[in-house]
């Protein structure tokens, strides 16, 4: 198989592949949450119910999200496979179901979206915002295929270890909409629905600059010539094997803050959900060193089951680990102490001054959640990219919808905590799910490894 600079890398010690790839990825998400930040300081200006309204509508977004994050680590983790075996063609054709897989998945989600968009954010207690929400969710998912595509054709591009144009459109669409957002929502007097248009507009151009890449440049090292494409029915069942479970592990997340919403909103009210969706932006910001490590692992684990190099796909887990947990420490220490002056950019105008202590507090807490992202994350993402994308969806859904929700409701509930021991409950049960699922990958790899030297291979 032909190799070019990206391939030999993505090939060769997976400590320096994680090193190269995984700090592009962590930058360009940083962009992408700094850009949803800048969405919520934005809308925050607009008063506590916009803001609110936000809060009830991001669960749904992180769906959609998460099916392009999803189909994405499905197609990454098929055609790193078959590049570990260097078979080139079979890349080639992986590709183009990816491509193709796109485009249905975008269709369908925004028909499902359309229709449902009500009554579930009624059933989430959304009904005193329910205005604002509808103005924003509407634009957004008219907009899905823009949204959802860019990722799941990235992760083709990582897969080939062209983390440039894997991030590139991404940043850019993070960049597009924190110019956007201040002229819609204020300069245009479009509110809420201006943070909307800003948000679909940045991904559109990025999808068009992909396309740019794929069809007119062509200098890609995977092939989209759909003249020497052969329909696979496998191959698409391959992508899904993985990117239905990876979609799904990001449903159960956004069902998971679709719970805690409503624990809150009982609680206190939502101001109490103002507060939880600003901090938590805040916290996802914490999360990026192990979920761009994570995410760089699918390819370099990819790449080593596929060509059964099992002692690189423990390394690979070992130190996606490490170098995520020396990160999340660092992280985690910095908005314990600086907590009051990052809740300050939430509470800005008069109209949300009464949320920087209360952002303050939760921040205090939840920094604390960080620390066990990187044990779930790498073992999640090692998963998927050898293809067991059922075993990281299992992991998860016991993780946060078992573990942690469990606990939020015992700690707020059963012990009438309220908000405090709603947040404890979540710290507590993602700690211990994140040790058993790095547990279940370590046991993974021991038998792989002992499996082939029984057989000989």
């Amino acid at each position: 198989m032909e190799k070019n600079s990206n391939i030999e890398m993505i090939t060769g010690d997976p400590k320096k592949a994680i090193n190269k790839l995984a700090f592009p990825i962590i930058a360009s998400m940083f962009l992408i949450l700094v850009n949803n930040i800048i969405d919520s300081i934005w809308v925050a200006g607009l008063g506590p119910e916009p803001l609110a309204a936000l809060g009830y509508i991001t669960p749904l977004f992180l769906i959609l999200v998460g099916f392009g994050n999803g189909i994405g680590a499905g197609g990454n983790s098929l055609i790193s496979r078959y590049i570990g075996a260097e078979d080139k063609h079979s890349a080639n054709n992986a590709a183009i179901h990816n491509l193709i897989l796109s485009v249905i998945v975008s269709v369908v989600i925004s028909i499902v979206f359309l229709l449902s968009m009500e009554p579930l954010l009624n059933m989430m207690g959304a009904s005193s915002v329910i205005k604002y929400a509808m103005d924003y969710g509407f634009i957004i998912f008219v907009w899905t295929f823009a949204l959802l595509m860019p990722p799941i054709v990235g992760g083709a591009f990582r897969a080939e270890g062209d983390i440039k144009r894997a991030t590139m459109p991404i940043a850019l669409a993070a960049v597009i909409n924190m110019i956007l957002d201040p002229i819609f929502i204020f300069t245009f007097n479009w509110g809420i629905s201006g943070a909307a248009f800003a948000t679909a507009l940045g991904p559109f151009i990025s999808l068009l600059l992909m396309f740019y890449w794929i069809f007119v440049k062509k200098d890609t090292y995977l092939s989209y010539n759909f003249k020497d494409f052969s329909n696979d029915w496998s191959m698409y069942k391959d992508i899904l094997v993985v990117g239905i479970p990876a979609s799904l592990e990001q449903l159960v997340l956004s069902v998971l803050t679709i719970f805690v919403n409503y624990m809150l909103t009982i609680v206190s009210g939502p101001i109490s959900v103002a507060v939880y969706t600003a901090g938590w932006r805040i916290i996802n910001i914490g999360m990026l060193p192990a979920i761009g490590v994570g995410t760089a692992a699918i390819s370099v684990a990819g790449v080593a089951f596929g060509a059964k190099k099992y002692e690189n796909l423990r390394v690979t887990a070992r130190y996606a680990v490490k170098i995520a947990l020396i990160a999340s420490i660092i992280v985690c220490a910095i908005l314990y102490l600086f907590a009051d002056q990052i809740a300050f950019i939430f509470s800005y105008s008069e109209n949300s001054a009464q949320l920087e202590p209360l952002i303050a507090s939760f921040l205090q807490i939840m920094c604390f959640f960080i620390l066990y992202v990187p044990f779930g994350a790498s073992a999640g993402n090692v998963f998927q990219g050898v293809g067991k994308g059922t075993i990281s969806f299992f992991l998860t859904l016991f993780r946060e919808f078992v573990l942690v929700l469990i606990f939020a409701y015992l700690l707020g509930f059963v012990f009438n905590m309220g908000e405090f021991g709603i947040y404890c409950g979540m710290l507590l049960g993602g700690g211990i799910g994140s040790l058993i699922c790095y547990a279940c990958i370590e046991l993974y790899i021991n038998k792989l490894i002992k499996g082939r030297d029984i057989n000989g291979i």
